[in-house]
């Protein structure tokens, strides 16, 4: 059974996210049965990487509000992220457009390392203040994930798997994905936003319950040989 996961890096909800998702996949029956695939989804693709703000500075200049309130917010969230299990330092994190980043995961798809590649640069940016923008973090990053110095200094250098990002973002908008993270799981149902595991569970077992009927029909071995008409017209 698969499962197709659209989100960005800059995303809190994504990383959070994605720890709920884990945890209700620890406990499904049939975990060892799914594939989970990351889909690219920026959020903002026109940003500007701005190496000396963070996103609390940055929400307040937006959002015309002050950085009280922008702190009050992120306070917020970090107080969920610690909930799910992680540790966010947005006084670290740096303002950054991730398009880079997404080409990076979608090389490290290619070499199946594509949930390793998600997750550290989640990290790398929500916790350690990592600039996901910056050529040199991003290799660095691979490397520590076990993929090539050379082939990723050669994609960073062109503008490979820039068609990959563009053709994940185009699905989203068919599929009318207007927010991340957003999970379809098994190509049927969707489920969007950081969910509590309890709602990622549930889905995961429903989706694997009408896999099971499906599967059941398909497999049907009629029996007997009585008169019938074929698709081609024959009687």
């Amino acid at each position: 059974m698969k499962v197709d996961i659209w989100s960005d890096i800059r995303c809190p909800f994504c990383y959070i996210g994605k720890r709920r998702f884990e945890e209700a996949l620890s406990h499904f029956e049939h975990k060892n049965e799914v594939e989970v695939t990351w889909h690219s989804f920026e959020l903002d693709p026109s940003m500007k990487t701005q190496p000396d703000k963070n996103p609390m500075e940055y929400l307040a200049e937006i959002k015309g509000q002050t950085l009280q309130w922008s702190e009050q917010m992120h306070d917020q969230l970090t107080a969920t992220a610690a909930g799910a299990g992680l540790t966010f330092h947005f006084d670290k994190c740096v303002v950054a457009n991730s398009f880079d980043a997404h080409r990076l995961i979608q090389f490290a798809k290619t070499k199946n390392l594509g949930d390793q590649a998600k997750e550290r640069l989640l990290k790398s940016y929500f916790t350690e203040g990592g600039n996901i923008a910056d050529r040199a973090t991003l290799l660095q990053l691979s490397i520590e994930i076990g993929l090539s110095k050379e082939e990723v200094d050669h994609v960073l250098q062109t503008d490979a798997f820039t068609e990959n990002v563009r053709s994940d973002e185009a699905t989203a908008q068919h599929l009318g994905i207007r927010g991340v993270p957003f999970f379809v799981v098994d190509q049927q149902y969707g489920v969007s936003g950081a969910q509590m595991p309890d709602t990622f569970l549930e889905a995961l077992q429903h989706a694997w319950k009408e896999k099971e009927k499906i599967d059941a029909v398909n497999h049907m071995t009629p029996e007997g040989t009585g008169d019938a008409c074929g698709v081609d017209g024959n009687c």
